[in-house]
């Protein structure tokens, strides 16, 4: 039998440790920064061209390298930031597994200047695909200058699978401003196409979060700081009051490495509960000091995900520090009575008042809110006014149940099935059918004495009886299904009307998104927005799209941007104006949590069923669950 395994060449073993390390051009600026700051630079400087295909270059002014070690770094795992296994669990360095420049080399061509300080030259190393052409001696400046060049130019599948330059530019600037955050100390620079879009000197940690992310954050930032045996924690969260919808900073570091941790993540986010509204995200910037024998961060080739011995005691402790931060300094919300259901405090007594002839209307409540009798007047606009369609949703649902029904989505479309009175899935038969103190009234609560069959449940929900059971209907994704259909109709039609915005909003975007919305401006233009750039990190929009009320045209703009930078790059016109649309919608949607009256909950269901397809949101997300008569009697058995 004729043997069949056999080692692989180094330089195909090097490509496929590059697939998992250098991802795109940000993996390579994130590993040769990394470098940088373990040889002890205090200035780094990055310059990429034509977001990093061309040239990513790092220029830094740290210890620099022999020529002998200069070979040696881009061998497979050589490293100067351990000896043995034992030094995985006292890391101080950003690096340690050996991998990154080899895999560099192995898909691009490099091109090294380094000098040790105080020596009287350096050396040059120019690789090709894993393949040294050239080490020379060199005169250069103390320190190293790594230059890459033409990356993944021997792996056309992976260079054409890139991104387009804004969206690549875009990642490159939000894996610099992470390696700026968590190194304030540093001075750093980052020059695009020879344009220069942040110097920044080394500072505190505060001014580098300002000359990232805007001096508009100066007062909206609320310090965090607490130590323990177990870990140190500094840094800062924004106010209660300045929480976004979209785009929120949320930056978590430990031992000066950047890290994602969904469990603090979720940490933080339940401080902030019923301080800000469901839909909105707070930012923060906290870094931990632990004893690096207590985390492992040899989890994930990136390094960005780390792992925490004590994550309990900390989630404890991270709690109470930002607890105490909002409560400190007053961010919290006063008190806030329920004006719905407060009693009548009496302060003055009408048959005290009877003598001296002074009549009152004892029915008078100044806290009661009168609640809207037209649904056109609710923020919902268009999408609520009144069009004739009727109220016999039985009727309404033999149209479609158990049809097949069409999902669309950015990236194309895909059939699923009708209706499943199977597909409800409750928490408890109490959180559907009975309704909270704030859920919205039942049957006879319209005006004029018509009576509604719905109820709104946990200001989310809207349910109602048919023939076959209950339906219930998520308020917030239906809203977004029938905006979104009424978007798409009127871009379908050629360009978007635009109205002009009598007093131009002016809006602040990171660099990131400036690239971002640079690159897609002439796009939206044809959609109606039309916005011009103010220099720094300034936009004016001075027109919006006029396809329906209730949207928030910035909001909009940032939903837009953030969903291209994860799209694929794709010329399409009907999935862009797919996309454009469900930001739209998802923009102008009513909110979960916000209460409806039985006029708007009536309209909004009738909109929804007299769609095609009204199971799904364009994204797949389930709108319409049916619990039948079969499934509720068997709760009471």
């Amino acid at each position: 039998m004729t043997d069949v395994i056999r080692l692989l060449p180094d330089s195909v073993a090097n490509q496929i440790a590059a697939g998992e390390v250098i991802q795109r051009p940000a993996s390579v600026v994130k590993e040769l920064v990394e470098n940088a700051v373990d040889a002890g630079a205090t200035s780094i400087k990055v310059i990429v061209k034509d977001a990093g295909r061309s040239l990513i270059q790092v220029v830094d002014n740290g210890k620099g390298m022999s020529d002998t070690d200069a070979r040696m770094a881009f061998e497979r795992h050589a490293t100067s930031k351990i000896v043995n296994a034992e030094d995985l669990f006292s890391l101080r360095t950003m690096g340690f597994r050996g991998e990154a420049l080899a895999s560099i080399a192995a898909v691009a061509q490099v091109d090294l200047r380094t000098m040790p300080k105080g020596a009287e030259v350096g050396t040059r190393l120019i690789i090709n695909g894993s393949i040294v052409e050239s080490q020379e001696p060199e005169a250069c400046a103390a320190g190293t200058n790594m230059m890459v060049k033409n990356l993944f130019f021997n792996i056309p599948v992976r260079r054409r699978f890139l991104k387009r330059d804004s969206v690549e530019l875009s990642n490159i600037l939000r894996e610099f401003e992470r390696l700026a955050l968590v190194n304030p100390g540093i001075d750093f620079e980052f020059i695009n196409n020879d344009s220069t879009m942040h110097r920044m000197l080394g500072s505190s940690m505060k001014q580098r979060i300002l000359d990232l992310f805007g001096k508009g954050l100066d007062k909206q930032l609320l310090p965090v700081s607490t130590s323990t045996p177990i870990v140190s924690i500094e840094g800062f969260i924004g106010r209660p009051e300045n929480a976004r919808k979209r785009n929120a900073l949320q930056y978590l570091m430990v031992n000066g490495r950047h890290m994602r941790h969904p469990y603090f993540h979720k940490a933080v986010l339940m401080c902030f509960e019923n301080l800000i509204p469901s839909d909105s995200q707070p930012n923060y910037f906290l870094s931990f000091t632990v004893d690096p024998q207590t985390i492992d961060v040899n989890i994930h080739p990136t390094k960005n995900e780390i792992k925490f011995e004590n994550e309990t005691p900390i989630w404890q402790i991270l709690t109470a520090a930002i607890k105490e931060a909002i409560g400190k300094f007053n961010a919290g919300p006063g008190i806030d009575f329920d004006i719905v259901d407060a009693p009548e405090i009496p302060v003055f007594r009408p048959d005290h008042m009877a003598e001296h002839s002074i009549e009152i209307d004892t029915s008078y409540n100044p806290f009661r809110q009168e609640t809207p009798k037209n649904p056109a007047s609710w923020s919902g606009g268009d999408s609520f006014k009144k069009t004739g369609v009727g109220s016999d949703w039985d009727q309404l649902y033999e149209e479609f149940i158990g049809k097949p029904t069409v999902v669309e989505s950015q990236i194309g479309t895909a059939t699923s099935p009708g209706l499943d009175f199977g597909e409800l899935k409750m928490e408890s038969a109490e959180a559907m059918l009975i309704p909270d103190d704030n859920a919205g009234s039942s049957a006879g609560s319209r005006s004029g004495g018509e009576e509604s069959s719905t109820i709104q449940v946990k200001n989310r929900y809207i349910l109602s009886a048919t023939a076959s059971g209950v339906m219930a209907v998520d308020q917030h994704r239906a809203h977004v299904k029938v905006l979104y259909e009424q978007i798409v109709g009127r871009l379908a039609e050629g360009s978007a009307p635009s109205q002009r915005i009598m007093f131009p909003e002016v809006f602040s975007l990171t660099p990131a998104q400036s690239a971002v919305l640079s690159d897609i401006s002439d796009r939206l233009s044809g959609c109606g927005f039309e916005m011009s750039y103010l220099g720094g990190e300034s936009w004016s929009l001075s027109s919006q799209p006029m396809i329906s009320d209730g949207i928030n045209p910035v909001e909009a703009l940032i939903s837009i941007i953030e969903d291209y930078q994860h799209a694929r790059p794709d010329d399409d016109v009907g999935k862009w104006r797919s996309s454009v649309a469900l930001s739209l919608a998802r923009s102008g949607a009513i909110k979960r949590g916000q209460k409806l009256s039985a006029e708007e909950r009536d309209h909004l269901i009738n909109e929804l069923l007299q769609l095609p397809t009204p199971n799904y949101t364009p994204d797949g997300k389930l709108i319409i669950s049916m619990i039948s008569a079969d499934e509720l009697a068997a709760m009471f058995r």
